[in-house]
């Protein structure tokens, strides 16, 4: 089975047009897609990901899809506004505590407690998902 068409799935989905620019190429064993979406099409494409590779250890796919909602910028710390929490999208190699040093008086608990309705394990996130970060 080639790599298109284990994620045709996700494929169809972020080319049904979701995904401005999308890139979808394989080279070396490796599918590559990229382009740019709102933040819930990057997230259901994420979850996709997720339910054909549940523990992201095929290593067969890279996924950069960049998030357009205005005020948002993937990978980084950005103010909700509110006063009430800051929104964080993980990178690879995070884990709730790395995340949570970030902050003073923060910890992974309160972090996943803010986010339980995105995380469903506080020892498994994903890189790309944005999640939020609650005032200390």
């Amino acid at each position: 089975m080639s790599l298109k068409d284990k994620y045709k799935s996700l494929i169809d989905y972020a080319g049904s047009p979701k995904v401005d620019q999308l890139s979808v190429s394989e080279n070396n064993n490796v599918l590559y897609i990229s382009g740019s979406a709102p933040a819930s099409v990057k997230d259901k494409i994420w979850e996709m990901y997720n339910s054909i590779d549940p523990d992201m250890r095929a290593g067969d796919m890279v996924l950069d899809i960049k998030s357009t909602d205005e005020g948002k910028t993937t990978g980084n710390v950005q103010s909700e506004g509110n006063g009430e929490a800051e929104s964080y999208t993980i990178k690879p190699g995070d884990s709730l505590s790395k995340i949570a040093n970030n902050y003073p008086g923060m910890t992974w608990q309160k972090i996943y407690d803010a986010n339980k309705d995105t995380i469903k394990d506080p020892n498994v996130i994903y890189p790309g998902k944005t999640i939020r970060i609650p005032k200390a």
